[in-house]
């Protein structure tokens, strides 16, 4: 199979979809794989790189995007939406649930979207979320200790206080893979961290491997308002896979933060958790609401490309040779993890919470794998 890999074109996205090592696996199991010229530099992967593992270097985005099967990191742009086509494998991030106009040329155009955000194995995980989602979390604090300076707006707070000086309170709404190296890292900064969690036995991991550097709490409205109101840095990290993120903290809640606050919501990608929100880009990270900082960035990792593009291909590249080797259909079928990751599909809308998010016809994949 021909397998290609355009340069990135969202606003300051510097990972690429491939490694070297990752070409040497595809190229050593017959695959041809072409990059764009300049995909891996913001990586720090030069083209002679992959040339030496066996890559083609392509002059345009066209030729990459001319492969049977096209791997990406984050969804295509508008800009991208010329190139969807009749059978075109699109093995990348999509969040269609939060993306219309993107659903719409999928399903228009045929195309195989298969995102990483939704391949799923029997036990919840989504190996291809995880390595970003860690990234993400850990820079979190990183980015509100940031903004809560006040030469950036913020209160003027350092994040880990100092002596006789308290820390800054940081709350997470969520304690899955986001909110819990979000909470690590703000802990061993010093601040003083809750997390708020609906899962009884997320709970009690969390309160485990915190080792009662952060407070593990019962996530409900009351004590979602109660949190909110206190936080000098408020984190949205709620998921549910596919799907439209739940809206937990509501705009009166934000209007109760302090003036200076900060809000880090990383659910932005799946339309936000915290009412206020809208999507930012690293060029303009930060808008003010009700004397909030906003911080929604879409492609947070993307700030650290060399760290998240060696990340994610470590956990991409095994299912990108099996889509080379068998097709989508029967890939699909062999693996239900993979099969789950199928978002569209021969003009259909495969995964159920993406139909639901647009008020769309589903169908089952199933349907499509006969």
């Amino acid at each position: 199979m021909r397998v290609g890999v355009p340069k990135e074109i969202k606003d300051q996205e510097g990972r690429v979809a491939v490694t070297p090592a990752g070409v040497h696996e595809l190229a050593a199991a017959g695959h041809e794989v072409l990059i764009e010229r300049g995909a891996g530099d913001q990586s720090g992967i030069a083209d002679n790189e992959y040339a030496r593992r066996g890559a083609k270097i392509v002059a345009r985005a066209a030729d990459a995007w001319a492969a049977e099967m096209v791997l990406k990191v984050k969804e295509p742009q508008p800009d991208e939406f010329v190139y969807l086509r009749p059978g075109l494998i699109l093995f990348t991030y999509l969040h269609l649930a939060a993306e219309p106009s993107l659903t719409r040329a999928l399903v228009e155009s045929r195309s195989v979207g298969i995102g990483y955000e939704t391949v799923q194995l029997p036990d919840g995980e989504l190996p291809l979320l995880t390595p970003m989602s860690e990234v993400a979390g850990r820079m979190t604090a990183q980015e509100g200790a940031s903004y809560l300076k006040k030469t950036a707006g913020g209160k003027g707070i350092l994040l880990g206080g100092v002596t006789g000086v308290a820390p800054a309170n940081v709350v997470i709404i969520g304690g899955g893979v986001v909110g819990a190296h979000a909470a690590k890292v703000a802990a061993g900064m010093g601040a003083q961290v809750t997390v708020l969690e609906k899962n009884p036995r997320r709970l009690a991991y969390l309160d485990d491997v915190l080792h009662g550097r952060a407070i593990a709490v019962m996530s409900n409205p009351v004590t979602v308002e109660q949190a909110v109101a206190y936080a000098d840095l408020l984190v949205g990290a709620v998921l549910i896979p596919g799907a439209r993120a739940p809206r937990l903290v509501t705009e009166s809640m934000v209007r109760s933060m302090k003036p200076g606050s900060v809000v880090v919501d990383v659910a932005v990608d799946q339309d936000g958790c915290i009412e206020t929100t809208e999507p930012t880009s690293h060029s303009h990270p930060v808008i003010e609401k009700f004397g909030v900082l906003h911080y929604g960035v879409t492609n947070m990792p993307g700030a650290v490309p060399r760290t998240s593009t060696f990340a994610l291909t470590n956990v991409t590249i095994g299912y990108a040779l099996r889509l080379a080797e068998k097709g989508w259909r029967q890939a699909a079928r062999d693996d239900p993890a993979l099969a789950a990751g199928v978002n569209t599909a021969d003009g259909h809308i495969t995964y159920r919470a993406v139909a639901d998010a647009h008020h769309m016809e589903h169908t089952p994949l199933v349907t499509l794998l006969v």
